[in-house]
């Protein structure tokens, strides 16, 4: 697969490395500004998708600010970020809610129990910060995800409310509605969503101001339906006269940044094998979380070409396997290879499990050429983390 950063040089980095094509992001960035100007809806950034504040000031000349899962998240989208900063979490610590509604535009509760819990405190927020509003999530009982671990309306779900959960309740001090049912997803997905959404919450919707579509919106993928997505927020908006959010994550930096690592080792254990100092679990952990087997530049499927490899990181986890590739040519130690749209839910995973060390981050800028280590990692972030 071609892609901005095919031809970078994977030497003149430390290895392993994250790299962020600031180029390839400024493009989808723009794309999304283009989506929020046309169609009238706000695009905030997803934090914990790409919390790499460097980007900032280039995001935020495009975006209309971020959401946070928690304290630390608002406060990082309100310090480095500026915009708005939307704040949702399954539950607040009683000893946290003060400063979530001090760092926030909107905090969505997850169900009423937790509303009612903190309503009298955010209700006094609410009247020292006016721009201050609250919502609510919803649960449309409406599966699209794939990966039972990322379907927030699987049965028994903890995320959000039901419809059955909203008769005889008091919606005074509510704003809004939050929702998310999507992950790597088109449109259709999401029209689907909405279809449903306007079916069982036909009575709630004419009495909030804004609707938050959450995330999983794969918008800047190249074959994406965006006017159908612009039509649709426009007719949504329209006819609930809504404000209307999307927090995408992985979109912003989607196909932005790879992931450099080197050959340590090959073995054969009925099949040939590489150590990398690139660790799935360390690195990047959705590798066996979700599960999914990345693409790694000029590599191919098992057997495609002539030489097959299983790769696994140096971890003692036995089942620290990034998967299987083949090679046009036999693997050589110290060898680089280059994983493929690792900019997203990487960095804000990984791990010093073993004592690996964390990965080097980098910036470059494809047109110009420029490249700059932006954070390099040392034993002192091993060390500090747990004394």
């Amino acid at each position: 697969m071609s892609h901005s950063l095919e031809n970078f040089d994977l030497y003149s980095v430390p290895s392993p490395s994250y790299i962020i094509d600031e180029c390839q992001l400024e493009k989808n960035l723009q794309l999304l500004a283009d989506v929020q100007q046309r169609s009238g809806a706000k695009v905030l950034l997803a934090l914990k998708a790409f919390s790499f504040f460097d980007a900032a000031p280039l995001i935020m000349k495009y975006l209309s600010g971020t959401c946070a899962s928690g304290p630390f998240e608002a406060r990082l989208g309100r310090e480095e970020y500026g915009g708005e900063v939307h704040t949702y979490a399954a539950a607040y610590r009683p000893q946290e809610i003060a400063e979530v509604l001090a760092l926030s535009n909107h905090v969505v509760f997850n169900s009423f129990s937790q509303w009612k819990q903190h309503k009298a405190q955010a209700l006094a927020a609410q009247k020292k910060r006016p721009e201050l509003s609250f919502g609510l999530r919803i649960n449309p009982e409406h599966s699209e995800g794939a990966a039972a671990i990322y379907d927030p309306c699987a049965p028994c779900s903890r995320m959000g409310i039901t419809i059955d959960k909203f008769a005889n309740e008091d919606l005074s001090g509510i704003s809004g509605l939050h929702f998310h049912t999507l992950c790597e997803q088109d449109f259709e997905p999401l029209a689907r969503t909405l279809d449903a959404i306007e079916a069982r919450f036909s009575e709630i919707l004419p009495q909030v101001q804004w609707v938050n579509f959450g995330g999983g919106h794969h918008i800047t993928r190249e074959d994406y339906q965006v006017e159908d997505l612009i039509t649709r927020i426009k007719a949504f908006s329209q006819q609930h006269h809504v404000q209307v959010y999307l927090e995408p994550g992985e979109a912003i930096a989607l196909n932005a940044g790879i992931f450099v690592c080197e050959v340590l080792d090959t073995v054969h254990n009925q099949m040939d094998l590489a150590i990398l100092d690139a660790s799935a679990t360390c690195h990047m952990p959705d590798v066996l979380e979700m599960p999914y087997r990345p693409r790694i530049t000029h590599a191919g499927e098992p057997n495609a070409l002539g030489y097959t490899y299983r790769l696994g990181g140096p971890s003692c986890l036995s089942g620290d396997v990034i998967g299987d590739y083949s090679f046009s040519e036999p693997l050589q130690i110290g060898q680089r290879l280059m994983f493929e749209d690792m900019a997203i839910y990487t960095m804000v995973k990984n791990t010093t499990f073993n004592g690996i060390p964390l990965p080097a981050i980098v910036t470059t800028h494809t047109k110009t050429g420029e490249t700059r280590i932006v954070k390099s990692f040392t034993y002192n972030d091993f060390k500090m983390r747990l004394s």
